[in-house]
């Protein structure tokens, strides 16, 4: 390929933005701070393609300052069934002028013309694949890998396993760490009123985030025991009240949270736990300590990375230590210094430099080296 980075002055971006629809998930918060911190760059011209035909109008009044939404509509399931087995529909025929596509969500599309850039976040559900057959899923991602000339990962432990599972060169896998928003360091706990309207005990544990069986629910809930203050659940699926765990202590599921209500919630914690098996970057371990709460989570590669040492860990599936773990979180937290030194790790994390890096990631692609 040739160099293209001296055809013109501004790189003309399309970022897969369809995860900025619906509920936010962390992707979706990932791809909407991305596109404005690209929208504030002097150098991008980002525009947003909506793979979908029913959100397509919400798109553009989504679409942060300095960006827009481009394209026609189009049915994501069917574009990425056709994107699984074939090289058709071209992303030319959703949108014009690009010199640059971003799979925001593991979804490369097609070009015939313009290089492509996908973000992988992890390779869970690939694993998970792995052991029980292959899905269209798999396969999708497999190809956007194959079809992209630069492939950014959040961390490098993910990195690593992007490299060996398709035989990458490295020199092909940019790094760009998520951010962390300014609104977590100054969040406050919840009041009087947000505990009884979300059925929140004074005193709790929180995990946050899906049910999924990677997330490592089934050991904390057995970890949790009577002498720990009460677990909370916050994520996708149906408010709860408080019931038992197996383990003897009780937890409240309070369904899906607006992000600024989940700012206060991880604010009050006595400590957040994130029992995973396995994760990409693991965003709520930073925020939790941006908002001075302390952090147990597992003893993973991702985690390890993030982390940096200002977390409690504790071997996946072992229940009898994040026990350990949990009662050792509980009684540190009135530490200030050790609360200190984590905020200033999680202050280090920001969108501009996830930008940033992903500026090099274009770059690079651009550049066809």
């Amino acid at each position: 390929m040739t160099n293209r980075t001296e055809d013109f002055s501004e790189m003309r971006v399309v970022l897969d933005g369809t995860p900025l629809l619906g509920r936010r998930t962390g992707i979706g918060r990932y791809t909407a701070r991305l596109a404005a911190e690209l929208g504030a760059a002097p150098e991008c011209r980002p525009r947003l393609l909506g793979l979908t035909t029913r959100g397509w109008r919400e798109l553009r009044r989504l679409a942060p300052e300095g960006t827009g939404a481009r394209g026609v509509p189009a049915p994501a399931r069917l574009l990425h069934s056709c994107w699984a087995f074939s090289e058709f529909p071209p992303v030319e025929l959703l949108t014009k002028k690009a010199d640059l596509v971003h799979g925001t969500n593991f979804v490369q599309p097609p070009s015939g013309r313009v290089p492509g850039v996908l973000t992988v976040h992890d390779l869970d559900f690939l694993d998970a694949v792995d052991g029980g057959g292959g899905n269209s899923r798999a396969r999708l991602t497999e190809r956007s890998v194959r079809r992209s000339s630069v492939v950014c990962t959040p961390t490098e432990a993910v990195a690593a396993r992007v490299a060996e599972r398709f035989d990458l060169d490295r020199r092909r896998i940019v790094v760009t760490p998520l951010g962390v928003d300014r609104e977590w360091f100054e969040a406050p706990p919840p009041d009087e009123a947000l505990r009884r309207e979300y059925g929140l005990p004074r005193e709790y544990l929180l995990f946050v985030g899906d049910g999924g069986p990677r997330k490592g629910l089934s050991t904390l809930a057995g970890a949790v025991d009577a002498r720990l203050p009460p677990l909370v659940t916050a994520g996708p699926g149906r408010a709860v009240p408080e019931t038992r765990l197996p383990g003897g202590g009780t937890v409240v599921r309070t369904g899906y949270l607006p992000e600024h209500v989940l700012r206060r919630v991880v604010a009050g914690a006595g400590a957040l736990v994130l029992p995973s098996r396995d994760e990409g970057f693991g965003l709520p371990a930073l925020e939790a300590m941006a908002a001075g709460v302390p952090v147990v989570c597992s003893d993973i590669p991702a985690l390890r990375e993030v982390t940096a040492g200002h977390a409690l860990l504790a071997a996946h599936g072992d229940g009898s230590a994040l026990r350990a773990a949990l009662h050792r979180a509980v009684g540190s937290a009135a530490d200030r210094d050790v609360r200190r030194r984590a905020r200033e790790h999680a202050a280090g994390f920001t969108w501009r430099g996830c930008a940033e890096a992903t500026l090099r990631a274009y770059r690079l692609a651009l550049a066809g080296e």
